[in-house]
C-alpha cells in the first residue's frame, strides 16, 4: 500500500487536478453538476482518458454522499429512472468508443461537448417542444455513451434540463440522482473490464477528499434566490477549464 500511495503522490498534473477537482466540488455543491466539465480538460492534459473516466465516476460516488439524500426526496424518480436505465445500457458502447479512439482525438471530443453545451446554458437556448418518454430514454442513451467515452456524463442532461423551464430545486435534483447512477454503472463496467488499478484508485482517494470537502461548502452556499450569480461563476469556471484543455495550444 505505501508503494501505491507513493506512485499515486507522483501522478503527472496531481497539483493541477487537485485545484481543478476543488473547485469542481463547489460549483456542482450548488449547481449540482459541472464537475466534469471542469476537471476532465485538466485531467486530460496528464492522464490516458481511460483514467480520466475512471476518476470522475469514481470521485462522483464519493461526493454524492454528501447530495444524493436531499436530492433524492425532491427528484423526479421515474424521470430519473428513465434517463439512467438509458444510459446504463449504453455506458459499455461509450466505453468501447474510448478504446478506438486516440487521446488527442477524445480530447477534441470532450472539448467540443464542453463548448456545445455552455454556449446552449449561456444564450439561453429553450427547446420549443415537449419531450416524451422516447425523447427521455433518448437523452439518457446520449449521456451514457458520452460519459463512457470521455469522463463527460453531465452535459446532454443538462442541456436537456436549461432548455426547459423547471423549477431550479428539482432541476438540480434530479441532476444529483441521475449521475449517481450514472457513476456506479461506468466505474462497474470500467472495473470489471480491467480499465482500473490500484494506482488509478488511490488517486481517485486523493481527489476525493478535497472535493467531498468542497462539495459540502458549495452544498451550504446553495441558495435559489442566488441562481444567476451561481450560474456565472459557473459558467466563468467551466469557460477557463475549457481554454486552458484545447489540445490546440499544447
Amino acid at each position: 500500500m505505501p508503494e501505491v500511495l507513493s506512485a499515486a503522490l507522483q501522478t503527472p498534473g496531481l497539483a493541477w487536478m487537485l485545484l481543478a477537482i476543488s473547485m469542481a466540488g463547489l460549483v456542482r455543491g450548488f449547481t449540482g453538476f459541472g464537475t466534469a466539465m471542469i476537471f476532465v480538460p485538466v485531467g486530460a492534459q496528464f492522464l490516458p482518458t481511460a483514467d480520466v473516466v475512471f476518476l470522475m465516476a469514481t470521485t462522483g460516488i464519493f461526493s454524492t454522499a454528501a447530495l444524493f439524500p436531499s436530492a433524492w426526496k425532491k427528484a423526479d424518480k421515474s424521470e430519473v429512472g428513465a434517463l439512467a436505465m438509458a444510459a446504463g445500457i449504453t455506458v459499455p458502447a461509450g466505453i468501447w468508443m474510448m478504446t478506438q479512439l486516440d487521446g488527442l482525438t477524445l480530447r477534441w471530443i470532450a472539448s467540443a461537448v464542453i463548448g456545445i453545451t455552455l454556449a446552449a446554458v449561456i444564450t439561453g437556448w429553450r427547446w420549443p417542444g415537449k419531450i416524451g418518454w422516447p425523447g427521455r430514454f433518448a437523452i439518457g442513451g446520449a449521456a451514457g455513451t458520452v460519459g463512457g467515452m470521455t469522463g463527460l456524463t453531465g452535459p446532454v442532461v443538462i442541456v436537456f434540463y436549461l432548455a426547459n423551464v423547471r423549477d431550479v430545486s428539482r432541476v438540480r435534483a434530479n441532476t444529483i440522482v441521475f449521475l449517481a447512477a450514472l457513476d456506479v454503472v461506468i466505474v462497474t463496467n470500467l472495473v470489471f473490464g480491467g480499465f482500473a488499478g490500484l494506482q488509478t484508485l488511490m488517486v481517485a482517494l486523493l481527489l476525493s477528499l478535497p472535493y467531498l470537502i468542497t462539495t459540502l461548502i458549495g452544498k451550504a452556499l446553495f441558495d435559489p434566490k442566488l441562481e444567476k450569480v451561481y450560474r456565472l461563476a459557473s459558467y466563468s469556471v467551466i469557460g477557463l477549464a475549457l481554454l486552458t484543455g484545447l489540445p490546440l495550444f499544447d
